[in-house]
């Protein structure tokens, strides 16, 4: 994959692989948020998305709404979560949506970036989630938090402390007892 260089010049940061550039940079030393939405960006700063790399990904209902605990509008969100149409040329390996956040773990392809996969998820399942809501309210809060694995973090145990999410908030007892999680290595 190659080394990853950090580059510092004044109080701009740049981290890029060897030969190949990461699209991000961040400013070190930003100041606290003021502005509700700076939250956002916040979020956005020194996000790399690097091609072939496996992303731990959090998003919230907006305004953490739990629009999950319908059954049938669940039903609806979770079946984007594995659809190639939504996913490109990225692969999913475990995902749990829960009442109001949504947890995963997915590898990049070559194509797309991070944002773009995790948007593009969003949306999809926002809509379907509409329609069986007959709503047309938002469903997603705009941004999400990732965490890029390193070569030497576990998938699966990364994985298994996804999956127990909803063991963890009490929803059930026994982890097969949820309904809305898969993973890959079932």
């Amino acid at each position: 994959m190659g080394a990853l260089v950090v580059e510092s010049v004044g109080k701009q940061i740049s981290l890029r692989m060897q030969s190949t550039q990461i699209r991000s940079t961040t400013s070190a030393g930003a100041c606290p948020a003021r502005d509700p939405h700076e939250g956002h960006q916040a979020l956005r700063k020194g996000r790399a998305s690097i091609a072939n790399r496996a992303y731990l990904i959090t998003t919230t209902t907006f305004e953490r709404k739990k629009l999950f605990n319908e059954f049938a509008t669940a039903c609806a969100a979770a079946r984007c979560f594995e659809n190639p149409d939504f996913l490109g040329d990225a692969k999913m390996f475990v995902w749990v949506l829960m009442p109001d956040p949504f947890h995963c773990l997915l590898q990049l392809g070559e194509h797309d970036p991070l944002s773009r996969v995790a948007n593009r998820l969003k949306s999809a399942n926002a809509r379907h989630a509409n329609q069986t809501r007959n709503a047309t309210a938002s469903v997603w809060a705009k941004a999400f938090h990732d965490h890029g694995l390193r070569n030497k973090e576990d998938l699966q145990s990364v994985a298994r402390y996804i999956v127990a999410n909803h063991l963890r908030a009490g929803l059930v007892k026994h982890l097969g007892d949820y309904p809305f999680w898969n993973a890959v290595w079932l």
